[in-house]
């Protein structure tokens, strides 16, 4: 603690800003102690390319991926004295095309990364977390009519299965560490479905982030998970991690009083962290989660934070 084990960086991400470099620096001097360094893997079809990355070709997102580990390994070597950097992933889950990959990625990468953020962000292979215009497009697949989404209708159920069907999908298949931003989709009220995923999660021992990102989106008020989505958690003794989810330097730590006051206003007392173990875990990587210890709220890092927040300089 201080922790986030979710982050990006323009130069191995399109839609992000900065150098990874940069992000850690940024991390060092914000006093984080663990930070995770988890570049998207690369995506299998021209089709599901974003606009920023049209000019690129599908052998560019793989070599891309494949010198994002070797500089993040670099940078955990030469800046341990000062911060413990996990070198991660983020999953994307378009097709089933994307899980044999990502299978192979990971068996040809052992010993290269240390652990799995897993996330969704598609539905029927559209992505439901680039813009509204799409959001809306993988709504409208669901819908009687494009534009009229009633919350509980069979429509809006059907979208919300498949979302949660393909969460279920990943979490069973691959076990990830951490179960990245657990309600992306937002507009729902928890079902069975999503309580199948958390059973399935904890059943292994996921930790589940809270994800400071969501507080950058447009008539968001929480992070990711919603506070309802939290109770669920909470009732099957799920275990909680930070990320902020950074999109480059000038994101790091970014809203993370506000999730320190969401926290409390959730009743989370406990906060675990990965790191490096030496007994393999149930994937056979290197890491093991880890209970912070003592009150987490007390940690001078937070109070750091405050003072920054006010204008009082610390040494």
């Amino acid at each position: 603690m201080p922790h986030s084990h979710h982050s990006h960086s323009g130069q191995f991400c399109r839609h992000a800003l900065g150098s990874l470099e940069e992000v850690v620096l940024e991390a060092i001097k914000q006093r984080f102690e663990v930070y995770g360094l988890t570049e998207h893997v690369p995506r299998y079809r021209l089709k599901d390319l974003y606009p920023e990355e049209r000019e690129l070709s599908l052998d560019d997102l793989t070599n891309q991926f494949m010198r994002f580990l070797n500089e993040a390994h670099r940078l955990k070597e030469v800046y341990s004295p000062q911060i413990t950097l996990l070198v991660g992933l983020e999953t994307e889950y378009i097709t089933d095309d994307d899980l044999n990959h990502l299978r192979k990625l990971l068996k040809d990468n052992k010993r290269r990364i240390d652990y799995i953020v897993g996330s969704v962000h598609h539905v029927s292979s559209i992505p439901i977390d680039f813009d509204r215009v799409t959001y809306e497009k993988a709504l409208a697949n669901f819908s009687g009519e494009e534009g009229i989404y009633i919350l509980g209708n069979d429509q809006m159920e059907r979208f919300l299965s498949a979302y949660f069907d393909a969460q279920h999908q990943l979490i069973r298949q691959f076990q990830p560490e951490i179960v990245g931003h657990l309600d992306l989709c937002r507009l729902y009220t928890p079902s069975l479905d999503l309580k199948q995923n958390i059973e399935e999660a904890t059943r292994y021992g996921a930790l589940f982030e809270i994800n400071a990102a969501a507080l950058k989106k447009e008539g968001w008020a929480s992070p990711y998970p919603g506070k309802d989505v939290v109770a669920l958690i909470q009732e099957k003794n799920g275990r909680f991690a930070l990320s902020d989810d950074s999109h480059g330097p000038q994101t790091v730590g970014q809203y993370y009083l506000d999730v320190a006051d969401y926290l409390v206003h959730v009743g989370i007392t406990e906060l675990w962290c990965l790191g490096h173990s030496s007994e393999p875990n149930h994937n056979g990587r290197y890491i093991s989660p880890r209970r912070t210890e003592g009150d987490w709220r007390l940690h001078a890092f937070w109070t750091h934070r405050e003072g920054e927040r006010r204008g009082i300089a610390f040494q």
